[in-house]
């Protein structure tokens, strides 16, 4: 597995990329001994240190993230890492106990991130914001709460993905008071909204 670890306005030691390196690998390769790669990102806020880990677990296109602050480096990355180890256990248990047989298709899409106006910029309203980055990605087909699983894991705000079932593209999300929210299209994918 790669490992990357970085500092964001920090410099991160050897000790520390060791310590990053031998605890990170051990806790992945309990639950995958197969995973792609991991990143660590050191980050300064104000007076404490924030560690973010995200790690690509296998090759379906899964990425698992947390992340932890504290005043010190090496407690922030073991609190990160809990998580990620919390995180990858329910994984494993929920792909051991949910998916035996089950294949998956993969629709490949398009990814996109948009960057807000900073605070400082004054911004017309008629501007849209600018695209910063546009990575390959893939809609999985997958069951709801295969879906809800995965934004779990990667702790990301929504999934989109093809129902198992309907073969339609769904999204789910996490609404504004904490619960899960699920669009399905219907069945009159190519009707205009209002027709009847």
């Amino acid at each position: 597995m790669d490992i990357s670890v970085k500092g964001r306005n920090l410099n991160v030691s050897d000790a520390l990329k060791g310590h990053v390196e031998d605890h990170l690998s051990s806790a992945v390769t309990k639950y995958f001994m197969r995973a792609i790669d991991a990143r660590v990102v050191f980050s300064r806020e104000g007076r404490s240190l924030h560690a973010e880990i995200s790690v690509h677990p296998g090759p379906r296109g899964m990425v698992v993230q947390g992340g932890s602050e504290s005043n010190d480096p090496y407690a922030a990355f073991d609190g990160a890492l809990a998580r990620i180890s919390k995180q990858l256990r329910r994984y494993k248990r929920r792909l051991n106990s949910h998916h035996k047989g089950h294949a998956e298709d993969v629709l490949p899409a398009q990814q996109y991130i948009i960057q807000p106006a900073s605070e400082d910029e004054e911004v017309a309203p008629d501007d849209p914001p600018a695209i910063i980055a546009e990575m390959p990605a893939h809609i999985a087909t997958l069951s709801v709460s295969e879906a809800v699983m995965r934004m779990d894991l990667a702790d990301a705000p929504v999934t989109m993905f093809r129902h198992s079932t309907t073969r339609r593209l769904n999204v789910v999300y996490r609404r504004t008071d904490g619960n899960i929210g699920w669009i399905d299209p219907g069945e009159d994918e190519d009707k205009p909204i209002g027709s009847q």
